[in-house]
């Protein structure tokens, strides 16, 4: 570098190189041909460089510095943005039950350039980029990280025509199919074989890393993932004129809570990255870099974002199928949904918009879902009101109120195991991290989003299955 100007990273970075690639370029070309003019002269040409590429790609000198600022292949070149100073609108449910660190992450996803409007869920809690109970509707982008890691993370009950007895009588029956039927954790799958035709699907040889997915996602079929995720036994108490066409009463009900594995996982990362290279936002942002859906690399998460929500269903559908077999009955209702996912949907101005919604539950008018509550407390089965306020959703659960590692430290395992107890519980697997303390109030939840949901069934779990972490 000529020592003339000394140009440094830092003085580019300033006029809008973000990419340590055109960094570097710059550097290079700042010292081969233009040490002998003061420093302030460089900066002042290679900010023009960076504003108007197109103009000097003729230019001798400057052409390979401009090539790296306009589009030459069909993928998305990167590009520098400042947050607006003021946010778009958002909605906050159960405001008084939710952390101050959430709100500001909700309002600073509100000032994104892309950002059109957002509701924040009465369960939320501090995430990674958007918080866990966001919803953000977008213009014509894709967010990976208001997604997020687990791809199609998603709820699914089965209901059964089996009375309470059953479960009473059948307890140690249904504890053997958990233990044998189910699968926890990164490593490992299902004991036994397992097809479905998600497997077969054409767009696995879209691009590669999804032919790269294929035979993990082969490997993981019908199994769950670490954390929060969970399958149950439990019962359901059905109201009088419930949706689900089955008799008030109370009944044998499975619930599964999991995602997409180590595909998805894998797919979220990808493109989280080709997101942050391709979107520069301000450092406190960055998370919430968005990918173009008029950009190949768009268009690729895109697909690979719907082909991980069929997976994560396809895992649900053998979780059920397995346990159903292995006790021998047929569920006469199931309902499920994702609550990690982005939605193509319409605001009532008529704007077309990308929905994110990022542990939240969709509740357009009369869609079904399961709000599920901790190991010991109750989960509601829901339809929507179709509320535009909450861009058409509600919470995914109760929502944490201590952090896996604050849970770790407050909880040990035989003071869980008698809360357990107390409540007629029986865990196989499980941790501290899921104390049933470590979650807030389903009920509070629920009364913060009386305007969003209608309550038709109670489900309370009796026989829990989680990783043992």
């Amino acid at each position: 570098m000529g020592k003339s100007h000394n140009i440094k990273g830092k003085d580019l970075s300033k006029i809008g190189f973000v990419n340590d690639v055109s960094r570097s370029i710059a550097i290079m070309l700042a010292a081969k041909h233009f040490k002998h003019l003061p420093k302030k002269d460089v900066l002042k040409t290679l900010s023009e460089v960076q504003e108007k590429p197109e103009a000097f790609l003729e230019h001798e000198t400057l052409a390979q510095l401009a090539r790296t600022f306009v589009v030459k292949t069909e993928t998305q070149t990167f590009q520098a943005f400042e947050l607006k100073p003021e946010g778009a609108p958002v909605k906050i449910y159960g405001r008084k039950n939710i952390e101050g660190a959430a709100k500001l992450q909700m309002e600073q996803a509100m000032r994104l350039p892309v950002a059109l409007q957002g509701a924040l869920m009465p369960d939320a809690h501090v995430g990674f980029g958007l918080p866990i109970g966001g919803v953000l509707a977008v213009e014509n982008a894709v967010i990976p990280y208001a997604v997020g890691l687990d791809i199609g993370c998603r709820m699914a009950l089965s209901i059964f025509d089996l009375p309470e007895k059953y479960l009473q009588t059948e307890s140690y029956h249904l504890k053997k199919a958990l233990k044998e039927n189910t699968h926890f954790g990164i490593n490992g799958g299902i004991a036994f074989a397992q097809e479905h035709e998600v497997l077969d699907h054409p767009d696995f040889n879209a691009t590669p890393l999804l032919r790269k997915l294929h035979s993990k996602a082969v490997y993981q079929l019908g199994s769950s993932g670490s954390g929060n995720h969970f399958v149950e036994f439990g019962l359901i108490e059905l109201f009088a004129g419930n949706p689900v066409g089955m008799p008030a009463g109370t009944y044998l009900a499975l619930l599964s809570h999991s995602g997409s594995r180590g595909m998805g996982a894998a797919v979220a990362k990808h493109y989280t990255n080709l997101a942050m290279d391709a979107c520069k936002l301000p450092k406190q942002a960055q998370n919430l870099a968005w990918l173009s859906l008029d950009a190949e690399a768009g268009q690729e998460y895109w697909l690979s974002m719907q082909l991980a929500g069929r997976y994560a269903q396809a895992c649900h559908d053998q979780i059920h199928l397995n346990l159903a077999k292995a006790i021998g009955e047929k569920p006469a209702v199931k309902v499920e949904n994702h609550h990690n996912f982005a939605w193509q949907d319409q605001l009532p101005d008529g704007r077309n918009v990308i929905v994110h919604r990022k542990g939240a539950t969709p509740a357009h008018a009369g869609e079904l879902g399961i709000i599920p509550g901790s190991m010991t407390t109750a989960g509601y089965l829901v339809s929507g009101k179709g509320n535009p306020d909450s861009l058409f959703s509600a919470s995914h659960g109760a929502g944490r109120r201590l952090s896996r590692g604050r849970a770790r430290e407050s909880f040990t395992v035989s003071a869980m195991k008698k809360m357990l107890a107390s409540a007629g519980v029986t865990l196989i697997g499980g941790s501290p991290e899921e104390c049933p303390m470590a979650y807030k109030d389903i009920d509070t939840v629920m009364q913060g989003q009386t305007a969003l949901v209608d309550v038709h069934g109670k489900f309370m779990p009796k026989i829990v299955r989680m990783n043992k972490e």
